[in-house]
This record gives structure tokens, C-alpha cells and sequence, in this order.
């Protein structure tokens, strides 16, 4: 399924005891980007002074709110809730997409399935949320990160005065480095260069990504930060190859 398609029905479905209410502006504007949120649902223990800032935000959206008491003390059953309505719509209505907002690691197992199912899976999280959870998404998207306002305030301010500082610190997430270098010698052709697009298609295909949580709007703009590739313009193309590769 084509990420890109802008005709996607999409199932919102928030946990709202994790999520900030103030962010729903930005999370509805990043789904509007392939489809159409025409499901939109909050859940959480109403009751809770901890959910008044929500009250404005769902009838603002037309976000219908889902009413769930806590079962335990110290514990909120909104995840197996939401956990059963996923499945339901699922399998009922059929959306080709869903959008869960949380920071909980215990929605892997419900993402990996709606996945299994041939649905797309747009996450969003603070950046606390457990790796599990972020790589089993189609796409995880960092609240922190989400808006410009947002990426100004992340971006430290040393970084904003000296790029060598960004380098240095994607340079020093290993993680990183081993998934565009990684992309970048599985999309290569015999000419020893890689196209970006191939490359995006690459990581997409291993991992939950998205330039925007390393604070780049743009991931040619990642990749050049690194300083681990070089960058070579063709017409409209954008081509990379390993520095490594060069050296040899």
C-alpha cells in the first residue's frame, strides 16, 4: 500500500492519560497529508482533573470521547480498550490506515497485527515512547519534534550556532549511521551510487523513520548533515554513495 495515497481512511484513535492535548493541532495536520481522519476517538477516565484540557480540544475536532474507568488502583484499562475498538473497525469498517497517539509500549503487539492485516500505522509519541512500539509503526512521529515552533525549541542552542555539532551527534547514534548506511549499499547500482528515493524506500522497508525526528525537515538534508555520503545532483535526481566507498 502506497504510503503517499492522499485518500486513506484513517482511524484516530488517542490515549489520551498519555498524550498532550495540545498537540492534536499538528497530529490531525500530519495525517491530513494521506487521508482523511474520518474515525476520531479519545479514551481515558474523564473523571480525571488530569484530562480537563482535552474537553476544549474534542469538540473543537469532533473527537468523540470514549469513557474508561480504571479497573485498578495506579492502572488505567485504556490500552485493552482501545486494543479491542482497533480490532473491530478492523474488521468491520476497514480503514486502510490507523493513527494511535500514545507513548505506550504495550500497543506493539495491536500495531504489528493492523500491520500483519495490510494497514498502515502512524504513531505518535513523546520521545520516551520504548523502540518496540516505534519500529513496529509504518511511520512514528516525535510530539516533541511536531511543528516548527517545536523543533526550534528541541534544537540546542549550540547546534543552531555551529553544524559541526549536529555531525557530531548523528555521527554518535549508532543506530542511525547503521540504518542510512545500511539503505544507502542495498539501493546501490553498478555505477556505485545510490538514488535518495531508493534509499528512503529502503529504510522504510526495515524501520519506523522519519527525518523530522532527528530535526531535519527534509532527509536529503539529514543525509548531507551527516557528512558520511556524498551528495550528487542529476537533473532532478539526488544521488548518494558511502565516503567509505570513494576511499576505496
Amino acid at each position: 500500500m502506497n504510503e503517499t495515497t492522499i485518500d486513506h481512511r484513517i482511524a484516530l484513535l488517542i490515549d489520551a492519560d498519555n498524550s498532550p492535548a495540545a498537540k492534536i493541532d499538528v497530529i490531525l495536520a500530519e495525517l491530513a497529508k494521506y487521508g482523511v481522519a474520518n474515525i476520531r476517538r479519545a479514551y481515558g477516565n474523564w473523571k480525571k482533573s488530569e484530562l480537563k484540557g482535552w474537553e476544549q480540544v474534542l469538540h473543537e475536532h469532533a473527537i468523540r470521547p470514549i469513557q474508561q474507568f480504571d479497573y485498578s488502583k495506579g492502572k488505567n484499562a485504556t490500552d485493552m480498550v482501545m486494543a479491542i475498538d482497533a480490532l473491530d473497525l478492523l474488521y468491520t469498517d476497514g480503514p486502510e490506515g490507523f493513527a494511535i497517539v500514545s507513548s505506550d509500549a504495550d500497543f506493539t503487539p495491536l500495531v504489528m497485527h493492523l500491520r500483519a492485516k495490510g494497514a498502515m500505522v502512524w504513531g505518535f509519541g513523546a520521545k520516551k515512547t520504548p523502540e518496540p512500539f516505534v519500529n513496529a509503526c509504518s511511520s512514528f512521529l516525535f510530539l516533541e519534534t511536531l511543528g516548527e515552533e517545536a523543533e526550534q525549541a528541541e534544537a540546542p542552542e549550540l547546534e543552531m550556532r555551529d553544524p559541526k555539532a549536529v555531525t557530531k551527534r548523528l555521527k554518535g547514534d549508532a543506530r542511525l549511521v547503521s540504518l542510512l548506511r545500511n539503505a544507502v549499499e542495498a539501493a546501490e547500482g553498478e555505477d556505485g551510487w545510490s538514488q535518495l528515493g531508493s534509499v528512503r524506500s529502503q529504510i522504510s522497508n526495515q524501520a519506523s523513520f522519519d527525518p523530522r525526528n532527528y530535526g531535519f525537515k527534509k532527509f536529503s538534508d539529514l543525509i548531507e548533515a551527516t557528512q558520511l555520503f556524498e551528495v550528487r545532483r542529476q537533473g532532478q535526481a539526488v544521488l548518494v554513495r558511502d565516503k567509505r566507498r570513494s576511499r576505496e
